[in-house]
């Protein structure tokens, strides 16, 4: 006989309220006190490889994930979202927070590049909307422009973070990522991958997700 899947996967929406929440919720088989949601970059969607295997990698280790579509995405399929939708993106993430904690106890939020400075932005407004912070591969700057730092925030971000950034990555190398943390007022932790790029291995073999995955319970429970 097959082995039972260790988690099941099935669609979410709740467009009760505000923007709509819409995505997909993994649940562990077995008791699960914690959240995290997690969210897209610019150019992607909810079904990124990326979140796929991090979402997967959690709740194999016991988390409810909710891999969830921005506002602006969910407006349209293709194209980069906005300045003018950044409110209601964040605004989108608010409320994905709040449709998952009436499911579980502790909720976190985590995004990949845009999903991840949004989530971090609202976070710096709103420190008491989740218990912890996952950005992965955070845009610190547009490519071949190291001053356009996008750090305005992180002196107001007290909640505990992790970065998890390649050691490729375009919109910022680790060191610049390094520095830049220093002005974060909360907990903080970078965990660097060797050889990969902004898009951290695509959830493929380079990804190591469970590393992430211990990291980031290190972090919640310190």
């Amino acid at each position: 006989m097959a082995n039972a899947p260790l988690f099941s996967i099935e669609p979410f929406e709740d467009d009760s309220a505000g923007p709509a929440v819409r995505g997909m919720l993994h649940r562990p088989h077995g008791p699960s006190t914690r959240g995290l949601v997690l969210t897209h970059g610019a150019g992607s969607d909810c079904e990124a490889p990326l979140l796929r295997a991090l979402a997967g990698a959690f709740a194999l280790g016991g988390v409810t994930v909710l891999r969830c579509d921005l506002p602006f995405r969910q407006a349209r399929s293709v194209g980069p979202p906005s300045p003018a939708t950044a409110v209601r993106d964040r605004d989108g993430l608010r409320r994905a927070v709040g449709a998952l904690r009436s499911l579980v106890g502790a909720v976190s939020l985590g995004g990949h590049s845009y999903g991840g400075r949004q989530a971090s932005m609202l976070l710096a407004e709103n420190p008491a909307l989740a218990e912890t912070l996952l950005l992965l591969s955070y845009p610190l700057h547009p490519p071949r422009r190291p001053r356009e730092l996008r750090t305005e925030h992180f002196p107001a971000l007290r909640t505990p973070t992790l970065f998890v950034h390649g050691s490729r990555d375009p919109f910022g190398n680790v060191e610049e990522l390094s520095k830049a943390i220093e002005r974060i007022p909360a907990r903080t932790q970078l965990v660097a991958i060797d050889g990969v790029g902004h898009d951290l291995g695509r959830g493929g073999p380079d990804t190591p997700a469970a590393s992430i995955v211990a990291a980031f319970r290190r972090l919640a429970e310190a």
